[in-house]
């Protein structure tokens, strides 16, 4: 028997959620345009994200992950292969296809944002009382776990594009 939730206080939760990411969001701008060069978009720094978690990622998964068009993800890339972030590596077992992996200057370019975006939130996390950060930290636990078993941020299989849909046609000319 599935449980029955309420969905009015979800529905809070997750506009509560929401507007959360969105002062994340602009704290992460900031501090994007505050940090030391290079500067970087933040669409690249999404790339840089999904390559450095998946490392060896397929342009094609890279793509539907993001469900942008090949060109401008290719543009994505070849920017952060020129800040020398990111490289291209053939496939192993696909000559048309390119794995790609985040270089160390990547990894150390990353590992600096991540340590300014942490001492934010460590100043923002110092004003809560013990109990609130106890609670936001398994809540956010939770909500990482739900939100990494998420269908649309998985790779999905070659054929099958992302969300479930139906192909279209067959091969790589459809």
């Amino acid at each position: 028997m599935t449980e029955w939730i309420d969905p009015g206080p979800l529905r809070a939760v997750a506009r509560q959620a929401g507007r959360t990411a969105e002062l994340l969001d602009v704290l992460w701008e900031q501090d994007r345009n505050a940090g030391p060069p290079p500067y970087i978009s933040v669409s690249q720094l999404r790339v840089l994200y999904l390559v450095d978690r998946e490392d060896g990622i397929r342009m094609r998964a890279l793509t539907r992950l993001l469900a942008a068009s090949p060109p401008s993800v290719s543009r994505l890339v070849d920017r952060l292969k020129a800040l020398g972030f990111v490289e291209r590596q053939p496939c192993r077992d696909s000559r048309r296809e390119v794995m790609l992996r985040v270089t160390s200057a990547g990894r150390e370019h990353l590992a600096d944002i991540r340590e300014r975006r942490d001492q934010v939130l460590f100043q923002a996390l110092k004003a809560m009382p013990d109990h609130q950060r106890a609670a936001l930290a398994e809540g956010l636990a939770g909500l990482q776990q739900a939100l990494t078993s998420h269908p649309m941020l998985h790779l999905v299989a070659e054929d099958t594009p992302p969300w479930g849909l139906p192909t279209l046609g067959h091969g790589p000319s459809s």
